[in-house]
């Protein structure tokens, strides 16, 4: 009698088990799919499977008035855009130094331009930064014993900015010079090196296929003949991306018609399909 009731829970049980085995393939074949669509056309297969939070009225009236970006997007990307930085800062604890009070407005354009950087990605939230620290001014930096205006600091998993030369890079559009988007690339190209993600995997491949075409003699002799990109960009590979995505950012269409191809690789990475981009 006791054996009886134990093979009736298992006949029972069996179509569960049928359908969590089915559900675990079904996930799999999606894996392999998205995979290989990624990796055949160089973005995502999905950006966003929801899009629920919103920005209240002054911080959409802040973006609005003071990131040209989020005027380029149609009402769909105004949305998941909007969600991405409500996220963003919910997401992120913002911590004024110096007595330096965070507002609004600063939570607000911190989080426009990491995530107008991030836009292309299905990972958008940079999970190596979880503190944002301002200062009014020029700050001591314990890293290199040496006054910084921003850094990226992973061991503290902390963006560090001086909120005035945060501002000018928002202000200053055409200088190719915007200490936010140097700053968070920095922790885009660090997170790359370090995870195995779609995005990661993308940016790995075309930031490859950028190093491979300044080996290039006729590249090289572009960039001796122009001298477009400022002298900082060669200090070392990581500056060289952080100052890129400022002039891809800041000045597109010259920098795509003096460097076509690392234009093209540089927008496949970001995949960076918006406004006039």
């Amino acid at each position: 009698m006791i054996l009886l009731q134990a093979d009736e829970n298992v006949t029972w049980l069996a179509p569960y088990a049928y359908t969590i085995v089915l559900l675990g393939f079904g996930f799999f074949l999606f894996r392999v799919f998205e995979n290989w669509f990624a990796n055949s056309f160089d973005k995502p297969l999905y950006r966003h499977w929801l899009v629920y939070r919103k920005l209240n009225r002054s911080q959409l009236a802040i973006l609005e008035a003071e990131l040209p970006f989020y005027n380029l997007l149609d009402r769909k990307h105004k949305r998941q855009f909007g969600h991405r930085v409500a996220t963003f800062i919910k997401n992120k604890k913002f911590i004024g130094r110096d007595e330096l009070v965070v507002d609004e407005r600063m939570q607000v354009l911190v989080a426009g331009v990491g995530c107008m950087l991030s836009f292309g990605r299905k990972n958008y939230l940079y999970d190596l930064i979880s503190v944002i620290l301002i200062y009014p001014g020029e700050f001591y930096s314990n890293i290199n014993s040496a006054m910084h205006i921003g850094e990226f600091n992973p061991q503290g998993k902390a963006l560090v900015l001086s909120w005035p030369h945060f501002q000018e890079g928002i202000d200053v559009s055409n200088d190719n010079r915007n200490l936010g988007i140097h700053e968070f690339m920095h922790a885009m190209q660090l997170e790359a090196k370090q995870s195995r993600d779609l995005d990661s995997t993308r940016f790995a491949k075309q930031f490859q296929n950028i190093l491979k075409r300044l080996t290039d003699q006729s590249v090289k002799d572009q960039l001796d003949k122009t001298r477009y990109f400022r002298e900082y960009a060669f200090t070392n590979q990581y500056e060289f991306m952080a100052v890129l995505s400022e002039y891809f950012i800041e000045s597109p269409v010259e920098f795509k018609k003096l460097f076509p191809d690392i234009y093209d690789y540089f927008k496949r990475l970001l995949n960076f399909r918006y406004g006039n981009y």
